[in-house]
């Protein structure tokens, strides 16, 4: 039947938009999904932004209905055939009515931007007033095209360190984040521990964040900043303090040497190549900061900003032509022979 193809659509479009409001509730980047102090305050003004503006919208479609119920019953009086002419001259108390019910509808909706005003002003509030008064990490953030710089502060300058697409914290521990740009606006995100802010050339700004629950949380450069802004996303993993402050203690140390033949060649092909003019290694002569740096790469889940799993296949792929994996980032192509890539390679994943 006719009416029961319609249904069927309509059934299965609404299934649809269901499955796919319901797909954004979890994962490791997701608003709704909140797993520190600040993103549970935004959390709590989504869901009454989405429970409000869902009551409105059943309530003008339900009047949607009424209305064009109230037509067809008009028309149905008319004789077949007919359409009711419109009314001219409305009666005065259907007049009040109307009048009454926009009226109605008015104070409502002013009753509803007033709440949503209020909700997000102490919303606003707690976000920056929570952990103000705190001490924690403190972390230096640097948006570059497009890859994320993660310095690691400290009143002693010994533990100072670099990395990069990566950000360890400390389960319950607030972190202090100074956010910089290099060169473009980028925008800080990270949905399951807090809101978006933005990073401007020339201009410092700092958020705290906290997560209550260890996990990796996926975080995503949210302003365009070019060719390859979907592809600049970070990791932020929060662990228990202990295992946070291993790998503190092992961000800290130099490079380990290379243990092998293969490992010294490696070390010696990176030293000697366009490498060592972008990146550092702690512990040798290769202190360029224009790239990454690389001391502990090979402890880090992914390369190229949370674009490749880090593994030595695709590591090989990124050094040997990054522009195939990432095009426009600001890595050269190395035209290395065989013997002296495998070599690197070795070198590379040696240095956790």
């Amino acid at each position: 039947m006719p009416g029961g193809n319609h249904t069927q659509k309509f059934c299965g479009i609404t299934l649809l938009v269901a499955a796919t409001l319901l797909s954004g509730c979890g994962g490791l980047q997701s608003a709704v999904n909140p797993a520190g102090p600040q993103s549970n305050h935004i959390s709590k003004l989504w869901w009454v932004m989405f429970y409000v503006s869902t009551a409105v919208f059943v309530v003008v479609i339900i009047f949607l209905f009424l209305a064009l119920a109230n037509g067809r019953k008009r028309n149905a009086l008319a004789g077949p055939g007919h359409y009711a002419p419109p009314e001219l001259k409305p009666l005065p108390e259907g007049e009040r009515k109307k009048r009454n019910l926009v009226l109605g509808a008015t104070v409502l909706t002013v009753v509803v931007l007033f709440v949503f005003l209020m909700e997000s002003f102490f919303v606003g509030r707690g976000l920056t007033s929570d952990l103000s008064s705190k001490q924690g990490v403190s972390i230096e953030v640097t948006g570059h095209q497009w890859w994320w710089e993660v310095r690691y502060m400290n009143v002693d300058a010994s533990s100072i360190f670099s990395t990069a697409n990566e950000i360890h914290i400390p389960v319950g521990v607030p972190a202090t984040l100074t956010l910089k740009a290099s060169d473009v606006i980028h925008s800080f995100w990270v949905p399951n521990l807090h809101g978006k802010k933005d990073l401007i050339p020339g201009k410092l700004s700092t958020i705290w964040l906290q997560a209550d629950r260890a996990g990796v949380y996926r975080g995503q450069c949210a302003e365009y900043c070019g060719h390859q802004h979907a592809h600049m996303a970070l990791w932020v993993i929060a662990e228990p303090a202990e295992q946070f402050n291993t790998w503190l203690q092992t961000q800290i140390q130099s490079a380990v040497p290379p243990a092998n033949e293969s490992q010294k060649r490696g070390q010696q092909v990176f030293l000697s190549s366009s490498c060592v003019m972008c990146h550092t290694i702690n512990g040798t002569r290769a202190g360029s900061n224009i790239g990454p740096n690389l001391t502990h790469v090979a402890g880090r889940h992914t390369i190229a900003a949370a674009t490749l799993e880090n593994t030595r296949d695709h590591l090989s792929q990124w050094v040997t032509d990054s522009q195939q994996v990432k095009p426009g980032n600001r890595m050269p192509p190395n035209l290395l022979s065989p013997e002296d890539l495998q070599a690197l390679l070795d070198y590379l994943q040696s240095l956790k």
